[in-house]
């Protein structure tokens, strides 16, 4: 499978399968239940949810706890993360690029720790793609910045990105109010995460 961009190719290669080994863990479990219990209490019920990049499906367990009987679809560019995906019960695997795909409309889409590693000339369409597919809630959850930044990942340079996500994509698709937000951090006692800044914006 060909990419338009290295990210692309950089996560569906064999980074990608290491990253979907590390990212197993009953810690991170927990972690996502408290995360999107918080978030399901400002959202209310929802029958529909659609992750862009999903990996191995942790946030989406959580949800599956939290909303047994909600339609559940995950966009994958990763192969084996994918194979992992398609063992979850009554979830819609995409499998490729997030920048190619196109999901059902759900209540709620949601990016979570992956336009960091979004190439930055992509993030329109990425933002396109969540503005087309959210139908009522749209979550970014990613590391912030107030202008955009570069940070080296793991010995890799041009893979992981920082800037106010959110707040372009507000700018960029109208029709959204902020609901809440908040941050994650990796030293909380009991639910440690990245240290991710959240946003959850409702349509008018």
């Amino acid at each position: 499978m060909t990419f338009k961009t290295e990210q692309e190719s950089f996560w569906a290669g064999e980074f990608g399968d290491a990253y979907a080994e590390r990212n197993k863990s009953d810690v991170l479990l927990a972690a996502n239940l408290a995360f999107f219990s918080r978030i399901i209490a400002r959202t209310g019920r929802l029958e529909s949810i659609t992750e862009f990049g999903a990996n191995v499906g942790m946030n989406l367990k959580a949800l599956r706890l939290l909303l047994p009987t909600a339609r559940i679809a995950a966009v994958e560019i990763n192969p084996s993360a994918c194979a992992e995906l398609r063992k979850l019960e009554g979830v819609q695997v995409f499998e490729g690029s997030l920048l190619g795909q196109v999901p059902p409309v759900s209540d709620l889409a949601f990016f979570k720790g992956v336009l960091i590693h979004i190439n930055p000339d992509e993030l329109k369409t990425a933002y396109a793609k969540l503005d087309a597919t959210a139908g009522r809630f749209a979550l970014i959850a990613e590391y912030y910045n107030p202008t955009p930044m570069t940070v080296p990942y793991r010995g890799h340079s041009e893979r992981l990105f920082k800037r106010d996500f959110a707040g372009e994509f507000q700018d960029l698709h109208k029709g959204w109010n902020l609901v809440d937000y908040g941050f994650l951090y990796r030293r909380d006692p009991v639910f440690p995460q990245d240290d991710i800044s959240w946003f959850l914006m409702e349509r008018v």
